[in-house]
């Protein structure tokens, strides 16, 4: 099934959730977690409903790759707002923190560098998946030691970057979930033990049906990221 498929194969909407609706999950979890984060900093239930939403959305990424018409387009969409959200927040709170989207789009330019050398299969072909990786790797290990007197650091950090990349090569859902499980390992290893509640996204993700929804949402989601956060901050100045 694709995500074009809206029907079953009777004429029924199928089960279980949407793209759209797990990423309004997501994004509902994101808020929770930002609001706690800025605004409500010992509640630590809001930031644990908060885990929910990087599995989700990483997990869909990895969907949008294999179903998106126009790669270079789809790329370039998270990138080139990543980056805006990044230069707006580095400037305004002096922070070098990598923000969310580039973690994803680290993980969109692997898959697509990888999909270069399968399809290839010449030593030329290798490079651009060597480069990413190499770059990848000192972004997220050898950068923040070098700039350990600022807050630089990748968001999510390698596991983070290969959860979308685990999730696009496995070949069914329950090895996608498996994958996924794999990478959120990862992150309670690395990044703490509050992490597991990560792992609360994949019964959600286990009811994903396969299908888009019946409305095009992809732009509510690109501009939902920025302007809760600017809400989120000026509520917390407000106050």
């Amino acid at each position: 099934m694709t995500q074009a498929t809206e029907l079953g194969t009777e004429g029924r909407t199928p089960s279980g959730l949407t793209n759209n609706q797990l990423k309004i999950i997501a994004m509902l979890a994101m808020l929770i977690d930002h609001v706690g984060m800025q605004l409500f900093p010992g509640v630590m239930i809001l930031r644990y409903i908060g885990r929910i939403a990087f599995p989700i959305f990483a997990y869909m990424i990895a969907e949008g790759c294999h179903y998106t018409r126009d790669r270079k387009k789809y790329l370039l969409s998270i990138l080139s707002l990543g980056i805006v959200c990044q230069a707006v927040y580095s400037f305004v709170l002096g922070s070098l923190y990598m923000n969310i989207l580039l973690t994803l789009s680290a993980s969109i330019l692997i898959i697509y560098s990888a999909d270069l050398l399968i399809e290839k299969k010449t030593p030329l072909a290798a490079c651009p998946l060597v480069l990413c990786v190499l770059v990848t790797v000192i972004a997220c290990t050898v950068l923040p030691e070098l700039l350990s007197d600022t807050d630089f650091a990748v968001d999510y950090g390698l596991c983070g970057i290969l959860l979308p990349v685990l999730v696009y090569y496995a070949p069914n859902k329950p090895l996608k979930l498996f994958a996924a499980s794999i990478a959120l390992l990862g992150l309670v290893l690395t990044r703490g033990a509050w992490q597991w509640y990560a792992f609360l996204a994949l019964p959600l993700l286990a009811l994903y049906n396969g299908t888009r929804g019946k409305a095009k949402m992809k732009y509510v989601f690109y501009v939902f990221y920025p302007l809760h956060l600017v809400a989120v901050w000026a509520i917390d100045m407000l106050l």
